[in-house]
């Protein structure tokens, strides 16, 4: 048996990908056999060598081309941007993975700007019951007056039971099953729902009730309102809270022990120190561009609130 992880990754985003991944390896257990997919597109042959480079003997390093026939009805519009501002495809690869992959039952799904802080076996044994996947609280916008008023307004959602998809343990088999991507892409046809984070609000109103809620060590995200968590398994640089941006980031401590195992610490490094305070603020008005959204939204005759007033959209 291996434990089957997967990233979803764009050539400017290996270098991140990359830290993460060596922190992986180094809390596997060597008793355990694991295989970690880079889900891509236009992934260069030299930063496929990288990745691979980072591998062991139990963590063995794969790679799968998304094609664009699979990924056509998902556009370059609007609604699709990511914090608003762009579009990148790879954000919904994640849902593809159960088709894509028939031969596992179950996966984890990690985003890249992440570290591992504990074996993530421990993640992929949990039993997920009848659930679709298992995530955690989105812990980053709890304290975001508008974004939780979006998610009760618009998405019509409990805030407190909204997940984080940069984390997610899969039923992979259920999600078959239960034609989860022929209802997302559905949906996706018919409604073009105006979303602030495209894919993550599909998961949580499609999954709804059918959500297994994990620990929030497993997706621990820096935040200026919180105490660090003592222990975290996984830790999630959400949002703009990236160390190789900002100094000072709840966690980044974790971040930075990785990178200088990696080729890439150097560059890493200057990146931070070249990185300006104009950038930096331009990061942090990026959340209120995407808080933006919510008005608009709140008044569209079919978001979320109002299509399910109509008809039922989870599973």
């Amino acid at each position: 048996m291996t434990v089957p992880i997967f990233y979803s990754i764009s050539d400017d985003f290996t270098k991140y990908a990359a830290v993460s991944l060596n922190s992986l390896v180094k809390h596997a257990n060597p008793a355990t056999d694991y295989t970690v997919y880079f889900l891509n597109q236009d992934l260069s042959d030299e930063h496929q060598n990288d990745l691979h480079n980072l591998s062991s003997k139990n963590v063995h390093v794969k790679f799968a081309h998304i094609d664009d026939k699979l990924v056509k009805p998902i556009q370059n519009r609007k609604e699709n941007f990511l914090r608003a501002d762009f579009f990148t495809m790879s954000i919904f690869y994640r849902l593809f993975i159960p088709e894509l992959f028939p031969q596992y039952d179950k996966a984890i799904y990690i985003d890249s700007d992440t570290i591992v802080n504990d074996d993530i076996a421990k993640l992929y044994n949990i039993d997920l019951g009848n659930n679709l996947f298992g995530a955690c609280t989105d812990s980053s916008i709890q304290y975001v007056a508008k974004m939780v008023k979006y998610i009760k307004d618009v998405l019509a959602l409990d805030p407190k039971k909204y997940i984080n998809s940069g984390m997610l343990v899969m039923n992979a088999k259920a999600f078959r099953n239960e034609h989860f991507i022929d209802h997302f892409m559905d949906l996706l046809e018919r409604y073009h729902f105006d979303c602030i984070a495209p894919d993550q609000d599909y998961l949580n109103e499609i999954g709804e009730g059918r959500i297994l809620h994990l620990d929030p060590r497993w997706d621990a995200m820096p935040n200026e309102n919180t105490e660090p968590i003592a222990d975290p398994g996984l830790i999630h640089y959400n949002l703009f809270f990236k160390p190789w941006h900002f100094k000072g980031v709840q966690y980044e401590e974790y971040f930075w022990t990785s990178a200088k195992e990696t080729k890439f610490y150097s560059e890493l490094q200057s990146e931070l120190d070249n990185y300006t305070d104009d950038e930096r603020a331009v990061d942090r008005q990026k959340l209120d561009y995407m808080l933006s959204k919510e008005d608009k939204t709140e008044n569209d005759p079919n978001n979320w609130a109002r299509v399910k007033e109509r008809e039922a959209v989870k599973l």
